[in-house]
């Protein structure tokens, strides 16, 4: 059923996608063709075939075995036409819901046999422009300011049985760093700083540190090693690392410079008497990923601790019905950016995200040891805290979802 959906939201955005670039070629070609100076109607239009021409290429640049992706300034070009991929659909949408409105309206005013006002026939049109405007102004902001406009989350999280020691425990997570074009090393400094400056007694990555074998994964791991804690720095890998074959690459660059990258590995942690179990995984494939998907935390059980809190580093957030039903306190997860763009309506939102997983962004709870056959016997709770990540990928924008530091504070439940 999950796939049939998928399949049917899938055809859907390609049947949106090819409605939306129509109205805005047509839209556009028939204001140039206004133009009474031939030189210039004509120099236009060449632009604006061009234009569509570069925009189908960066849309399927990845089936062309990203081929503007390594010429110089191809990033750019295809971020360009991402954000207006992104814009364009929602300003398509925007404009055609005031020409819907302003139909509604016709249609009452001819029943009623008014007579037609050119005041009104003229506010719709003006409507039509400003609702069309708003997007693309949200994704030139999302682009330029609101990407890099660090937000530092101050959460508690209350754990069961959690030592008296341990109340209090801080925790920075970072996740999602996506060094590359459009995040610098410069910026992945200012972030690690940020967290430094939380004063964390324990510091996380959770995956993702790169986008694709191009980005310059030792740049990152670079500025990482330079989180300060106690307990220093451990982290794992995310589905990106599996697409750039660097997951071995990234284990040793964190053990060079002096970090840890947990790998179906676990390590027990001591602060102050007391000790915590920190569980690291590589990517839980699922049906969204390449490559073979297995079950969820396979082998797992034999690293958890029952006599210390658990916290697992997983960058799929998925993940978490499994370790809540393994008795694992805490999950840590990144991935899902948060959906990078959400869209408020009254008093409901929308995140891209929603079509991967029910765990987007911010704090969670399911009850721990749970089976499958929905028995609980202890009746407490398992947390997971998912990172709307640092970085961006696809497009470079953030529209309502700010880029994240995280600062978690365990609290004795």
């Amino acid at each position: 059923m999950m796939i049939v959906l998928r399949i049917g939201i899938f055809f859907t955005f390609i049947a949106l996608l090819f409605l939306t670039q129509r109205f805005w070629f047509m839209s556009a070609w028939r204001l140039i063709a206004e133009i009474t100076r031939p030189g210039l109607r004509n120099a236009l239009q060449i632009t604006w075939v061009c234009a569509l021409i570069v925009f189908v290429l960066a849309f399927f640049d990845p089936l062309l075995g990203h081929v503007l992706d390594k010429v110089g300034g191809g990033k750019w070009i295809i971020a360009a036409a991402r954000i207006w991929l992104v814009a364009s659909i929602f300003a398509f949408l925007a404009v055609q819901l005031v020409h819907g409105a302003g139909w509604i309206y016709g249609l009452i005013a001819s029943g009623a046999s008014a007579p037609v006002n050119e005041s009104r026939r003229n506010f719709f049109r003006y409507a039509g422009y400003i609702a069309g405007g708003i997007p693309i102004v949200a994704a030139i902001y999302g682009f330029a300011a609101g990407r890099l406009k660090y937000s530092v989350e101050r959460v508690e999280v209350p754990i069961a049985n959690l030592p008296k020691e341990l109340d209090g425990f801080k925790i920075a997570q970072l996740s999602d760093i996506h060094i590359g074009d459009f995040m610098p090393r410069e910026e992945v400094r200012r972030a690690v700083n940020i967290a430094n400056d939380l004063k964390p007694d324990l510091a996380v990555v959770t995956g993702d540190f790169i986008s694709s074998e191009f980005d310059p994964l030792g740049d990152c791991i670079a500025e990482l090693s330079k989180l300060r804690a106690p307990l220093g720095t451990w982290g794992c890998n995310g589905n990106h690392e599996i697409y750039a074959d660097a997951e071995g690459a990234a284990q040793q660059l964190f053990q060079q410079h002096g970090m840890k990258l947990l790998r179906q590995e676990n390590v027990q942690l001591d602060w102050r008497g007391a000790k915590l179990n920190l569980i690291g995984v590589d990517y839980q494939r699922d049906r969204m990923t390449r490559g073979p998907a297995g079950p969820m935390l396979q082998g797992v059980e034999l690293l958890i601790s029952r006599e210390h809190p658990n916290i697992l580093l997983s960058h799929n957030p998925n993940s978490f019905h499994r370790a809540a039903e393994m008795g694992i306190e805490l999950s840590l997860a990144g991935h899902t950016h948060g959906g990078q763009v959400k869209v408020e309506i009254v008093d409901h939102s929308f995140s891209p995200a929603r079509l991967i997983t029910d765990f987007v962004a911010g704090l969670y709870h399911l009850p721990m040891g749970k089976s499958s056959s929905g028995e609980n016997g202890n009746g407490q709770k398992a947390a997971l805290y998912v990172n709307r990540g640092l970085g961006t990928f696809g497009v470079p924008v953030r529209i309502v979802v700010l880029p994240e530091i995280t600062l978690l504070t365990l609290r004795s439940a």
